[in-house]
Order: C-alpha cells, then sequence, then structure tokens
C-alpha cells in the first residue's frame, strides 16, 4: 500500500515519501520488516525519534515524525500533525477489515464484565461475536488469554481484520483511557458506545480525575459518530457527566440503571449464586434470574443489555440472554467453597471503587464474616494504598493485608502504606500464605474475597513476573483444609 493512501486525505505534505508502496508499519522499531512505514510516537518513558536509526538499520522504508521534528535518515522522512493518530488511522486503512458492529465500552469498572455480557447476548441472538480486553480475545474460534485492556492500534487493527476473516460479524471492546488517550481505537468503526462508572485509577498517567474523565470521554466526542447510541450507566457519580458529553457529540443517550429511562431496574432479590432483577423497558416488564452474584454485575449486564439491542437484538432475546451468562475470569468468580459452606470468590478489584463495590456485593447474602485478602501494586497510583486500606477495614470482618504484584517496588513498603489506614488488619507478606491463612479461618456463613489480580496468572517482583494464580492457591487451600 502506498503511503499516500495509509495517510488519507487528511495528510496532504509527504514529498517523495507519498509515493512509496509499504508492506507494513509500526511505532516499534524491533519490530520493523524490511520495507515498512516506521511511526516515531513520543510516549511517556521513551521518544521513538530515538530509535529511527534502529528502524532504518532493520530496513524501514520510511520514517513518520511529529511537527517540528528536525531528523536526517538514510530514507525519506515526513511529518504529520499527531504521529499515534496516524498510526492508528493508518493501521486501520492498512489491515482494511473489520467486523461490521464494532462497540466500546469505557468506565473505571466493569469494562471487561460488560464487554464479556455484549459478545454473550450477541451469540444468544445468533452472531458470531466476539470480545477484546484485559482477560484477552473470545470468539467462536479462539480464547486467547491476554494482557492489555486496549491493544496497540497495529495488533488491534490486524486483530480485528483477523476477526473479520474468520466470520466474526459483532464485536465488542474494552476503551481504556491510556487506550483512549493514546488514540489506540482511532479507526474502529463503532456503532454505539458505553459508560459504566467512574472511580479513583491511574493517578500515576492522569494528573486529575478530571483529566481522567476526559480522557474516557473521547470515546463519545471523538470517536463514536454522530447521532449514534451512547448506553450510560445512570446510578454513577459521573453518569450526568457522561450522558452531557454524549449529548454536546450529538449521540443518542440511553441511560440504564435504577435512574435508567433505556432499561429501568425497579428491583433487585440478592442470592448466594444469582440475582433477581425486575426491569422496565418501555412499556413492557421482564423479571430476569442473572446468574451472577453482587449489585455490580446487574450494572454490567444492563449496560451490555443496552449494547446489544441498540445494535439490533430485540429486548426479549436479551433479556433472556441475561439469564445464561457466564462472568468473565476473576470478576467476583466463585472458585470454590469449604465443606461448611463458606464461599470463596476471586476479583480483580485493584482500586478503590472496584474493592468497595465487591466487598458490598457479598454482605446481603454472607452470614457470617466477610473476609478479604488484598494488597496494591508496585509503580502504579500510590495515593489509592491507605484509601484501599480504610475500604477494607470498614466494610470486611477480617482483613489481610499482602503482596500483589510489587514490581520495582519495596513489597513492605507498599504494605506499610495500605495498613496505614488498615487498623486492625494483619499483615502477611506471602501471597501464597496469606490465602492458606484466610481459608483456614472460614467458618460457616463466611464469605472470602481474594482481591487484585483476579485472572492473571503471574505475580510480577522487581523485574521477573513468575507464576501465581488466586485460582489455583484458593483452590490447594480448600482441597487441603476439606481433606
Amino acid at each position: 500500500m502506498k503511503i499516500s493512501d495509509l495517510a488519507g486525505p487528511e495528510q496532504q505534505d509527504l514529498g517523495a515519501a507519498g509515493a512509496l508502496a509499504v508492506g507494513g508499519l509500526s511505532s516499534d522499531s524491533r519490530t520493523i520488516h524490511p520495507g515498512e512505514l516506521f511511526v516515531a510516537v513520543a510516549g511517556s518513558r521513551a521518544d521513538g525519534t530515538a530509535y529511527i536509526a534502529d528502524a532504518v538499520a532493520r530496513g524501514a522504508a520510511a520514517v513518520a515524525v511529529g511537527p517540528d521534528v528536525k531528523v536526517e535518515a538514510k530514507v525519506p522522512v515526513f511529518s504529520v500533525a499527531d504521529p499515534r493518530r496516524f498510526l492508528a488511522l493508518g493501521a486501520a486503512r492498512f489491515f482494511g477489515r473489520q467486523p461490521a458492529t464494532m462497540v466500546a465500552v469505557t468506565g473505571t469498572a466493569g469494562k471487561t464484565s460488560v464487554a464479556s455480557f455484549t459478545r454473550q447476548i450477541w451469540a444468544h441472538a445468533g452472531h458470531a461475536a466476539a470480545m477484546i480486553g484485559t482477560t484477552g480475545v473470545v470468539s467462536p474460534t479462539r480464547n486467547d488469554y491476554g494482557s492489555l485492556t486496549t491493544p496497540d492500534p497495529v495488533s488491534l487493527h490486524r486483530l480485528l481484520a483477523g476477526l473479520a476473516d474468520e466470520g466474526v460479524t459483532h464485536a465488542a471492546m474494552e476503551a481504556s483511557s491510556h487506550g483512549l488517550d493514546q488514540a489506540r481505537l482511532d479507526g474502529v468503526k463503532l456503532a454505539a458506545a458505553g459508560f459504566t462508572n467512574l472511580g479513583r485509577d491511574h493517578m500515576d498517567y492522569h494528573p486529575t480525575v478530571e483529566h481522567y474523565m476526559a480522557a474516557k470521554m473521547r470515546l463519545f466526542d471523538t470517536l463514536l459518530p454522530k447521532g449514534s447510541p451512547a448506553i450510560v450507566f445512570a446510578d454513577d457519580e459521573w453518569s450526568g457527566v457522561a450522558s452531557d458529553a454524549a449529548r454536546r457529540a450529538g449521540h443518542d443517550v440511553r441511560t440504564v440503571g435504577r435512574k435508567g429511562s433505556y432499561l429501568a431496574l425497579k428491583r433487585v432479590e440478592h442470592f448466594r449464586h444469582k440475582q433477581t432483577a425486575e426491569i422496565h423497558v418501555g412499556d413492557d416488564i421482564f423479571e430476569v434470574h442473572i446468574p451472577l452474584a453482587g449489585d455490580f454485575q446487574v450494572a454490567n449486564a444492563l449496560v451490555a443489555a443496552g449494547l446489544a439491542m441498540s445494535t439490533g437484538v430485540p429486548a426479549k432475546t436479551a433479556m433472556q440472554a441475561l439469564e445464561t451468562l457466564v462472568g468473565a475470569s476473576g470478576r467476583l468468580e466463585l472458585v470454590g467453597h469449604a465443606k461448611n459452606g463458606a464461599l470463596a470468590y476471586v476479583d480483580y478489584a485493584h482500586k478503590p471503587d472496584a474493592l468497595e463495590n465487591v466487598l458490598t456485593s457479598v454482605r446481603p447474602f454472607t452470614t457470617g464474616r466477610v473476609i478479604v485478602v488484598f494488597g496494591c501494586g508496585g509503580d502504579r497510583d500510590k495515593g489509592k494504598r491507605p484509601i484501599m486500606g480504610e475500604i477494607a477495614v470498614r466494610l470486611a470482618d477480617v482483613v489481610i493485608v499482602t503482596d500483589d504484584n510489587p514490581r520495582s517496588e519495596v513489597p513492605e513498603v507498599i504494605r506499610s502504606e495500605i495498613m496505614a489506614a488498615a487498623r486492625g488488619a494483619i499483615e502477611i507478606a506471602d501471597r501464597a500464605t496469606a490465602i492458606r491463612e484466610a481459608v483456614a479461618m472460614l467458618g460457616s456463613g463466611d464469605t472470602l474475597i481474594v482481591a487484585g489480580k483476579g485472572h492473571e496468572e503471574g505475580q510480577t517482583i522487581g523485574t521477573v513476573t513468575l507464576p501465581f494464580s488466586d485460582h489455583a492457591e484458593v483452590r490447594n487451600a480448600l482441597e487441603d483444609i476439606d481433606r
């Protein structure tokens, strides 16, 4: 493909590079193959211009740089207004194919569950559907574990083309604040978009909560085509801000939840393994038995149903599908129970609002104690550590503070910052030991939450990621006490 075709009509000044045909593009010099275009993107830790020489040595046919960047190379160099957006739109044009119906969901918590539930509702309606998110990629032909909420644009558009080629017609994806701010989703042709909630997260990246919210709203004000359905969970503190942003962008705002008008939640009964919800859709009333625990899962299910219905699924079919939902891996996932009936869950909650939601959600069906094991990751927002410590001791009866992914930080320091606001908590450094101690405490009617890592299958200490699964540790501990 010629660089002029990759660039599209919005990029005029390409010089001699415009007529060059390239076999691909990348912003990572290590992945450049001979004859490809290297896009020098300024990242948060490194400037892509520092890797131009490496890209050229690997065979780059041309280099795209940002405005006012002056570099010399043995290949044509041209400037673009926004290298990140140029890369994403160029990747979309290069790969050229994506599922016909695409939706994206943003918010602090619930993105993975909403994307998963939307895929399941579509599949129930007979569509070949896929999801892309934190837990990986699921489609009719694959279930690939992943680690990035929103992939880089070249990987994303290569993936979308592959999904289209395998026959996928409907795909739901997560839209993280990083991915939106870094233009990773640009070029995705969206039919609808959703918003779940906003809480404290990524304060190591965003200078303020308002900046964090503005990054998420880029899904509505920049990416979603004008007039498209915008599904907004109505019961969050930031719901009004999201709805206003979507309306200003010219979208059809459809609210869901207790305060919702598109899908109105009128009543919820909580049980240990399910919830019964009364949902009003216009003049129709549905009593839906959702086979998942936690009030937040009802919220996620409503956003997913809103997205599915806004892309053609009849209301009755969507409501029926909610009764067959399977929870996303590591999202208040029941891993097992002790002989005395105590329940043990694994949850991905690694931010304050998510931890509060999960602890609040299990209280209605817990007749004994709520026990929680959690920690905080290193090289991330330090301000949330005491906040999460306070939430844990306020909402749980027994709190064990342990290590999560300390990364380059000293684990003892991370734990001390949590413990400073967690009066009465127990500190156990080794995560496996902490889980075993918690399981050993379980009495009849108790509920255990192991929070923070969810679906993850490793623990990062320093620069090394060691095999570790909360699921496996909980199951092993349950087996040992039941022998």
